[in-house]
């Protein structure tokens, strides 16, 4: 069905649209829309009402476009991949989405356009404070899923947000489109604060209340699977978290146990920590050191593709920590792990290579070969990074 004719002339620079993701939601979807054009008529803004449809086969499209909304075709399937489609094709300046099945009141949207008109370039919801009815979040969300979610992405990130998923945020188009989004899923809710807060964008909250939804079928939400893709996208987003973090302390746990351990074994209480536990520790200590060359490789990356902010404390690290000084601690490291190894064998031709105490042989040869290994990762990934650090015409 083509759009009416007052759809198809209306102008591209409004200043709100009201984008609904759309699935199958013919049910809620009048009511939905009748709210959102009172909030229109009652803002004396000049908007519009946007479906971006991902594919309904219950008549949602044709139900919309009766109604007075806009409709969009988005072919790829996904809830980032509808909303990302409606934000392209928004004609407002601001756009204030959200879901389609009731639970969020569209003619409550007064605090999203004060904050929008005050400047912000995100304002998110806030159900936790604006109140969450009964019926309308299953204790697993509310008590784990989304208290958890938003508490690591509050540590990782420092955002200001305390209700990452909330369904109902308003934003200035051009501000959201210049991060570049890229998740497709459920996780664009996430992705959309994350590099919010990354690229320093002015974010704001007020809150909202949530109502059980009017659908009487089951959500298109799946609480473990959508959770993890969550928690995996606010891990991959940053490498201080899951790489740098972990490895330092592995690190320091291995060099510490080295301290106290090579000088001879250890006693503590009853139990005798002697070779095998320095064995344990230098693997902490290569573990930990590919962990931290793992964080910084994957910043580089991130940064080259777009995907995280340019970082001034990595420039300037980088103006001292050139290809020719990793060369050069690589070789340092290289040459004081082959000192050890020739030392050992030295060690132990000084009894015509027979047996030996393995306490002893092995407190040379374990620092020895880890020393190798250091190096090696050092030389390769001193040419790794500057590979990535390749600048891109």
């Amino acid at each position: 069905m083509m759009p009416p004719p007052a759809l198809e002339n209306m102008p591209n620079d409004l200043d709100l649209t009201i984008l609904m993701p759309c699935l199958n939601e013919a049910e809620t979807l009048p009511v939905c829309i009748g709210k959102a054009l009172r909030a229109l008529e009652c803002a004396g803004l000049r908007g519009e009402v946007l479906v971006a449809d991902n594919g309904s086969t219950d008549g949602s499209q044709q139900c919309a476009e009766r109604l007075g909304a806009r409709v969009v075709a988005v072919a790829e399937k996904g809830y980032g991949n509808a909303l990302m489609g409606g934000i392209v094709a928004a004609r407002g300046k601001w756009v204030i989405m959200g879901d389609a099945d009731d639970s969020y009141d569209f003619s409550a949207l007064s605090g999203f356009i004060e904050e929008l008109r005050k400047g912000c370039d995100l304002v998110m919801g806030n159900r936790f404070r604006g109140g969450i009815k009964p019926g309308a979040m299953p204790p697993l969300h509310r008590y784990l899923g989304n208290p958890v979610l938003s508490g690591i992405g509050k540590l990782f990130f420092h955002s200001p947000c305390g209700d990452f998923h909330c369904g109902l945020r308003g934003f200035r188009k051009d501000a959201i489109l210049g991060l570049d989004l890229r998740t497709t899923g459920m996780e664009f809710a996430s992705e959309m604060v994350v590099k919010a807060t990354l690229h320093r964008l002015r974010i704001s909250e007020v809150p909202v209340v949530l109502s059980p939804d009017g659908r009487h079928r089951p959500p298109h939400l799946r609480s473990w699977r959508d959770g993890w893709r969550h928690l995996r996208f606010l891990l991959m987003y940053s490498p201080r978290w899951l790489f740098l973090i972990p490895g330092l302390f592995l690190m320091a746990l291995g060099a510490i146990a080295w301290l106290l351990l090579l000088p001879g074994p250890l006693t503590v209480k009853s139990v005798q920590l002697d070779v095998h536990s320095l064995l344990f520790a230098s693997l902490a200590l290569l573990v930990g050191y590919q962990a931290v060359l793992l964080a910084v490789s994957v910043k580089i990356f991130g940064i080259q593709e777009g995907l995280l902010p340019p970082d001034k404390r990595l420039d300037r690290c980088f103006h001292y920590v050139t290809l020719e000084s990793g060369l050069v601690a690589g070789t340092i490291l290289l040459l004081a792990g082959l000192g050890l190894s020739i030392f050992a064998v030295w060690r132990w031709a000084s009894v015509s290579f027979g047996p030996m105490s393995p306490s002893q042989l092995l407190r040379i040869v374990i620092p020895g070969s880890t020393l190798l290994a250091l190096g090696t990762q050092t030389l390769f990934s001193s040419f790794f990074l500057s590979i990535l650090g390749l600048k891109r015409r």
